[in-house]
């Protein structure tokens, strides 16, 4: 079974749901392909927030800082995720490439850590406001979703625990 339809089988799509994107345009505009797994959610779920807690960012076009950008959207995130970045590492003169894509109900920050040219290899990095630090997490988007609903980290990788295992979350809104 897939990373995809296990989450379809924990959280239900329902009729309506998920998101038409122009990939070739969003892709362009960040100067990257997104991961194939995002892709599919997005087509399967769209952005929404699951259980009014995890808020899963639909794509954005990037535009230089200073421009056009949705509050809480990809990009704005993205950019709070670099300062973030840049103030707990001062002695890091070069900020890695990262790429937003949720952000939850205790500031956390979920990023893709997007330094390899396969974004099917990215692995998901998590700022976790309350431990006050960055951990990576080896699998995708969806794998580390699944394996979060599923309470399959040594830790919940969140500031709460609404979505670690032990219930299935609402669909996302």
């Amino acid at each position: 079974m897939s990373w995809l339809e296990e989450v379809r089988r924990i959280m239900p799509s329902h009729p309506g749901a998920g998101d038409t994107v122009d990939w070739d345009t969003i892709e362009a505009s960040w100067g990257t392909p997104f991961p194939s797994d995002y892709k599919e959610f997005m087509a399967e779920y769209g952005g929404g927030a699951i259980d009014d807690y995890l808020s899963l960012m639909a794509p954005e076009p990037h535009s230089e800082p200073g421009g056009e950008s949705s509050y809480l959207g990809m990009q704005q995130e993205t950019w709070n995720a670099e300062d973030v970045w840049r103030a707990g590492r001062p002695e890091t003169a070069e900020i890695p490439r990262l790429i937003a894509w949720g952000v939850d109900s205790s500031s956390d920050l979920l990023c893709w850590l997007a330094t390899d040219s396969d974004p099917d290899k990215w692995p998901v990095v998590v700022w976790n406001r309350d431990d006050v630090r960055w951990t990576e997490y080896a699998p995708g988007m969806v794998e580390f979703l699944c394996r979060l609903f599923r309470a399959e980290f040594d830790e919940c990788p969140l500031g709460a625990v609404s979505l670690w295992g032990g219930r299935f979350p609402p669909l996302p809104a």
